[in-house]
């Protein structure tokens, strides 16, 4: 294919799951064989910190235990070499793209391996656990709450994914179910602007059929695969 000048780059759990790392739910329900409304929630945090906490401290230690897998590297190797304006955007809450050595990269759910203090709003590096005696770095109370986007909270940088896929000439989704807007949503605005849309998927998503292309199979082959075709 010709060279696209803006390029935005969607990931989703598939894209992690060869390095390791559970999906985000299974059939189910459930998450990590814990109810998504326990554990997932602004509610549930009320209600049970010490579960809530818990819980992603054992999700937090499980990254110790992964590490990128090609089609990571493949990404970032890409756009260490790509003259035009590349964004990656991913809904996973692991580190492993910026293992892989990506640079221009939004979390828009956050990530494990940092927090966020509740009385500042202020975003913490973190790697030990949190509990009830943990004391936030800003502000030196007991305030501190995993840096991950709940259910029924406003994912992050919306402005700023939307500005670029307003933008790009090529828009590729990686990985994902294609149930969880607004990120399920990003290919019709690649769409509308009359961007290339590509979907690379171990199967076909449940919007497949908005993608103008698709390559289905395992992310560590076909992410590579596609970006050498473009020259």
């Amino acid at each position: 294919m010709s060279t696209p000048k803006r390029i935005v780059v969607l990931t989703g759990a598939g894209i992690s799951a060869e390095s390791g790392i559970n999906t985000f739910r299974d059939n189910g329900g459930l998450w990590e064989n814990q109810r998504l409304e326990d554990v997932a929630t602004p509610e549930a945090f009320e209600r049970d910190p010490e579960l809530v906490q818990r819980f992603y401290n054992g999700r937090r230690a499980q990254l110790a235990k992964v590490k990128p897998n090609p089609a990571h590297i493949a990404l970032a190797e890409f756009e260490k070499e790509f003259a035009g304006d590349f964004l990656l955007v991913t809904q996973n809450v692991d580190h492993l793209h910026h293992e892989a050595g990506s640079k221009n990269l939004i979390h828009m759910h956050g990530e494990l391996k940092k927090s966020r203090c509740l009385t500042t709003g202020k975003i913490h590096g973190q790697q030990a656990d949190i509990d009830a005696t943990s004391l936030c770095a800003c502000c030196g109370t007991a305030s501190l709450r995993p840096h991950i986007v709940w259910f029924g909270e406003m994912p992050l940088y919306m402005d700023e994914i939307y500005q670029a896929l307003e933008q790009c000439d090529l828009f590729i989704s990686i990985g994902t179910s294609g149930n969880v807007y607004p990120a399920a949503g990003f290919v019709e605005v690649a769409n509308s602007v009359n961007a290339k849309t590509v979907e690379i998927n171990l199967e076909p998503s449940r919007g497949a059929d908005t993608f103008q292309e698709a390559l289905h199979g395992p992310a560590s082959v076909k992410v590579a695969e596609f970006l050498s075709t473009i020259s």
